[in-house]
């Protein structure tokens, strides 16, 4: 079985003939721009023997906010940056040349920020979340306006760049955050609008339930976003494998790996603390457990970029031996 139909028979539920696996993690200085970028993905592919390529939006994390938006109402002002901005058509451009180099080996995912996590991500935290307490209806038309670009970049790397889906992470579900009934009203209208778009030109796309900042989620938020597979973080939510798949609806799951960055360069869990015995065992263990229909190896979310990349092929062995 090729890899691309190893990995689409899993988000379809359907037989596979060994558990896909996929890891990713950011790239910096001259591998996240440009060319750079584009050679360092495939290196990583290639030399890790992935089963799919996730490509990292580094270098586009912050949302272009205009200058003029000084105060919560100004939010008002905002308006769509559009197709030829080089905020989208960089990132179309990055996936077109990894589509080109990689699509016809492995399914291609790009990821693409819900509009909460793009804006604050350009206007900063501290000053996204006062102004929606001072003037929810400003910062909710923002989110809007964002929706629209998010969305098109969807759209474009699903239909322009060759991608095969996009890998949607949404964020702001911290339990201390948003009550329910706020995130709900504010937030979510903008998150389904860009996934529900990319349903439109892609089935295979993939929810990442965000635990970035090491505090558990109300995953209830997500729980039937229209998704065709879901990766959420295991062990800061709790919430196993095979718990998560009954949770939120028998959906494919992707995961499986704990990658909570805590300081300096070290992440917790056994993909990069472990030994190669306690590697290969772990993997063999979550695929028992969980079964091979419906599953696809990864971790939390983003590894350490410096993890030695014998690890993720320790995981990649054990997982063909099954």
């Amino acid at each position: 079985m090729d890899k691309r139909t190893r990995v689409f028979n899993a988000m379809d539920k359907k037989r596979v003939d060994h558990v896909p696996v996929g890891f990713w993690h950011h790239f910096a200085g001259e591998q996240a721009i440009g060319e750079g970028c584009v050679k360092a993905h495939m290196d990583y592919v290639r030399d890790c023997d992935l089963d799919m390529l996730k490509i990292m939006c580094d270098g586009y994390f912050q949302y272009p906010v205009a200058e003029d938006i000084k105060k919560a109402s100004d939010w008002n002002k905002l308006k769509p940056i559009g197709k030829d901005h080089p905020f989208i058509k960089e990132q179309v451009e990055r996936a077109r040349r990894l589509a080109d180099e990689l699509g016809k080996e492995v399914p291609v995912f790009y990821t693409v920020f819900a509009p909460f996590s793009s804006l604050r991500s350009g206007a900063g935290e501290e000053r996204v979340m006062s102004d929606i307490r001072e003037d929810k209806l400003a910062v909710m038309h923002a989110l809007d306006v964002i929706a629209l670009d998010n969305a098109l970049l969807a759209k474009l790397l699903i239909t322009e760049a060759g991608c095969d889906g996009i890998y949607y992470c949404v964020q702001g579900g911290e339990e201390n955050r948003f009550t329910s009934e706020e995130y709900k009203e504010m937030i979510s209208p903008s998150d389904l609008y860009v996934l529900e778009r990319a349903n439109r030109y892609s089935q295979y796309n993939i929810m990442h339930c965000c635990g970035w900042a090491g505090a558990k989620n109300n995953l209830e938020l997500w729980r039937n976003y229209p998704v065709k597979c879901v990766n959420w973080a295991v062990f800061v939510e709790g919430l196993s494998m095979e718990d998560g798949r009954s949770f939120f609806g028998d959906k494919a799951c992707l995961g499986g790996f704990q990658s909570l960055y805590r300081k300096g360069q070290t992440h917790d869990g056994i993909l990069h603390n472990g030994s190669e015995e306690e590697v290969e065992e772990f993997t063999k263990d979550l695929i028992h457990s969980f079964g091979k229909r419906g599953l696809l190896l990864g971790a939390d979310c983003t590894i350490n970029e410096n993890i030695s990349r014998e690890r993720i092929r320790w995981v990649v062995k054990a997982a063909r031996e099954i």
